[in-house]
This record gives structure tokens, C-alpha cells and sequence, in this order.
């Protein structure tokens, strides 16, 4: 992909965008998919292998979040590269190589955490039988850690590269080979031992080697990206790299932790107030999640595109790429939210059976969420492309700042009175969460209209 030109109309800067966010979105709402083949699968052996899954892979999938986002910070490095320089092929080589190490260094600190799953689990009050099957479960899951580190290191280098129909492509292969390997490792066919809920973790791990071998050879298979020789001289250190991605992604995965730990425990929260507002509650919250992976998946075109122009040094080019991200996200998730206030009813029965009246209470307060969750899903859409955009100028630090501050001062505050304190019960909670997402949102988007009086705009004047 050349530079971007400084002159690029607006209209070719929204085709620019779609054709990147497109398909990154498209691999988002598919890697959910491979998440959700294992549910059903483990769903078959009873409540109590689903309940350890379940504990299990909120563990894990927080883990894999925020060390994928931490190593994400190669995406805003390669876009300034390609923009400050046609060829730079060295300097692109040099920081997908560290970002590899780091996928690495990653994965040992979060297989050391999974290796004491049972006790973290105990620690949290939870049954010592779904402690030790959660713990087992995870013993074999977190070999599939570093696998999947580096597959996002490198799928985060064909988008960059102009290529993100590769993402999409081999996520979509991944849903296969993750029904198959469960299909065979969890009831035992094809004269496989049936290893129950240990088999769905043996078919994530297998998932995870193939969807990184799929990402090498598909590197190796494209002219174009094969002569950046990613894996030669893997040992040879780049230690001003390898301080660049930390500086960039430490803030990134902490701004995770702080957006994941409010939503995880309002969980909790809900299941102090009542068994039906928890179920409403994980209804209303899937639904706004399969929705949210859109606008997650054009903020990280944004970061990229973003990136190109701030390499480049064109200002105008950052801010067209930045409003057209902002208000194609904008615009998904009014359609959303939309759909969200008109027809509730049909998106809960994407999840539950609605006719069954044993599902009554449960519905009542999904649909009821959702009515929040509609104004939720505009904030939200907002900030994940506003961290998107503003990634782009490796501006980081200030946006964690904004999420530990929104949602753990006003968001955590609005969600425990509303919610425990407050005839609005579960309803309190979500105002909690609405309230947290909008600040972040006007924040994040009051800093990216002041990023040239912050010096942000260019790689010389930015702090």
C-alpha cells in the first residue's frame, strides 16, 4: 500500500476506510462464532462442565484481550512506517519482530496466572468441584495462549498491509476446524478418546496452531508480503522497537482491564439483586457485544489509517481519516440502536426461547436493558472508534487515564447505588454502565478535536 496522498478527497478516504474496516469487522463477529462453538458444545455435558468453561474462559479470554491489545501497538508503528516511508521494509520487519517476542513474554506471564486457575477460582468463593474442572480446563487451554498472541501479531500485519481479507478468511476457517476438533475430542468420535470438557480445550489449542499456521503460510504465499522476510533473524533484539510497543500498548491493555473489570463485575452485581436480572442482563449484553464488534472493528481500520497520515505528517489526511471513522461507526450503531428500541423482542430470541414461559422474567428484563443498552450502543460505538483513532497517534496514556477515571469513579459509583441502593435494581446497574460509556466517549472525543493544540497531529511535535 503506497502513502497516503495529502490532496485524497474525502470519498476515496470512506472507501479507504470500509475496505479495511470491512473485513476486520466481518473477522470480529466471526471469531465470536468460534467462541460460541464451544459453548454449545460443553453445554451437552451439563451444567456443571459449563459453569467451569464458563468461569474459565472469562479468565482466559480477559488474559488473551488485553496481552493481544498490548501487542497491538504493532498496528499504529507499521502505518507510520508505510507513511513516512514507501519502502520500509526493515523498520516494519524490526517491530512485528518484537512484537512476536512480546507475544511471547506475554504468554508466559498469562500461562503462569492460568496455571493457578483452581486457586483463583477458590479465592472467589466459587464450588471446589467447578474450581478443580475449571482448573483442569485451563491447564490445557492456556497452551493455546501463545498461539494466540502471535496469530493476532500477525493478523494485525496483513491488515496493516492492505490485506484484511486474510483475517477474515482464516477466522471463518477457524469456526470449522474448532466444531470438528470439539465434534471429536469432547465425545470421542473417529476413535478419538471422548475427553470431555478437556477435549473442547485440546480443539482450541489445535484451532489456535492452525489459524497460526495459516497466517505464516498466507504471509509467505503473498508476493507482496513475503518480501518483508518476517521471520528471518527472529533472535536479533530491537530494544528501542520493543520500548516503542510498550510504551504505546502497556496503556492499551490496561484500558481493557478497566472496561472489562467494570462489565465483569456488574455481573456480580446482578447476581445479588436476582437470578432473572442476571440471565436478562447476559441476554442484553450479548446482543450489544455481537453489535459492538463493527465499530471495533472500524476502529481498528482507524488506527491504521489514522497511522498512515500521521507518519506521513498530513494533518488534513488525520483528521479526514478520523471523522470518516468516527461517524461510519457512529452511524452503524444508530442503526443498532435502533433495532434495539424497535424490535427487542426478535434480537432475545436469538438466544432464548421466547415462548417458553419458563423464560417470562428473564425476558421481561433483557428487553428492558435493552432499552438502555440502545443510548449504550452509540457511547459505545463512539469511544472504541475515538481509542481507535486517537491509537493511530500512538496517543495512548491520557485515553487509559480517561477509562480508569470514567469507568471506575462515575461508572462504578452509578452501577453499586443505582443498582444495590435504588428501587431501579438491575435497571441502576446499566444507567451505571451508560453513564461510564458516555463520559469516555465525550472525553475521548473532546481530545481528538483539541489534537492540534495538544501537539498530537505529527511524530515531531507530538509529547
Amino acid at each position: 500500500m503506497s502513502p497516503p496522498v495529502p490532496s485524497r478527497p474525502w470519498h476515496a478516504e470512506i472507501g479507504a476506510t470500509l475496505r479495511l474496516a470491512g473485513p476486520l469487522a466481518a473477522a470480529n463477529v466471526l471469531q465470536m462464532m468460534v467462541y460460541a462453538i464451544d459453548v454449545v458444545f460443553v453445554a451437552r455435558l451439563g451444567a456443571e462442565p459449563l459453569a467451569a468453561a464458563s468461569l474459565s474462559t472469562a479468565l482466559f479470554g480477559l488474559i488473551a484481550w488485553c496481552f493481544s491489545g498490548l501487542t497491538g501497538a504493532v498496528a499504529p508503528l507499521i502505518a507510520a512506517e508505510l507513511g513516512s516511508r514507501r519502502h520500509a521494509v526493515r523498520q516494519i520487519r524490526r517491530s512485528v519482530r518484537m512484537a512476536l517476542w512480546l507475544a511471547l513474554a506475554c504468554a508466559g506471564v498469562g500461562m503462569a496466572i492460568c496455571a493457578q486457575g483452581e486457586r483463583l477460582m477458590l479465592l472467589t468463593g466459587q464450588d471446589p468441584r467447578i474450581a478443580a474442572r475449571a482448573g483442569s480446563f485451563l491447564a490445557v487451554l492456556m497452551l493455546s495462549l501463545p498461539l494466540m498472541i502471535a496469530a493476532n501479531v500477525l493478523r494485525t500485519f496483513v491488515s496493516a498491509m492492505g490485506r484484511p481479507y486474510f483475517a477474515t478468511a482464516i477466522t471463518a476457517l477457524s469456526i470449522g476446524v474448532n466444531a470438528a476438533g470439539n465434534y471429536v475430542f469432547v465425545f470421542g468420535h473417529f476413535g478419538a478418546p471422548a475427553l470431555g470438557l478437556r477435549g473442547s480445550a485440546v480443539s482450541t489449542a489445535i484451532t489456535a496452531l492452525l489459524t497460526l499456521l495459516a497466517y505464516v503460510a498466507a504471509i509467505r504465499g503473498d508476493r507482496r508480503l513475503r518480501r518483508y522476510h518476517l521471520f528471518g533473524r527472529l533472535w536479533r533484539p530491537e530494544w528501542q522497537r520493543l520500548g516503542d510497543l510498550l510504551r504505546i500498548g502497556l496503556p492499551i491493555a490496561a484500558t481493557i482491564l478497566a472496561e472489562a473489570g467494570l462489565f465483569s463485575g456488574a455481573a456480580f452485581l446482578m447476581g445479588r439483586i436476582g437470578e432473572a436480572q442476571l440471565a436478562g442482563h447476559t441476554v442484553a449484553l450479548q446482543v450489544a457485544a455481537f453489535c459492538f464488534q463493527v465499530p471495533f472493528g472500524i476502529g481498528q481500520a482507524a488506527t491504521i489509517r489514522v497511522g498512515y497520515h500521521f507518519g506521513a505528517g498530513d494533518r488534513a489526511g488525520v483528521a479526514r481519516a478520523g471523522w470518516v471513522a468516527l461517524a461510519t461507526g457512529a452511524g452503524f450503531m444508530a442503526l443498532t440502536a435502533s433495532a434495539m428500541v424497535l424490535i427487542p423482542h426478535p434480537l432475545v430470541a436469538l438466544y432464548v426461547d421466547i415462548a417458553d414461559p419458563a423464560n417470562a422474567a428473564m425476558i421481561g428484563f433483557a428487553t428492558q436493558f435493552m432499552l438502555v443498552a440502545a443510548a449504550f450502543q452509540l457511547f459505545d460505538g463512539i469511544q472504541a472508534v475515538a481509542a481507535g483513532v486517537l491509537r493511530g497517534l500512538q496517543d495512548t496514556r491520557v485515553p487509559m487515564l480517561i477509562a480508569l477515571f470514567a469507568y471506575w469513579v462515575p461508572g462504578a459509583a452509578a452501577s453499586i447505588g443505582l443498582g444495590l441502593f435504588t428501587p431501579l435494581a438491575g435497571l441502576g446497574v446499566w444507567l451505571g454502565l451508560l453513564i461510564s460509556l458516555a463520559i469516555v466517549a465525550g472525553l475521548l472525543l473532546w481530545r481528538w478535536s483539541r489534537r492540534e493544540r495538544l501537539g498530537l497531529v505529527t511524530p515531531n511535535d507530538r509529547p
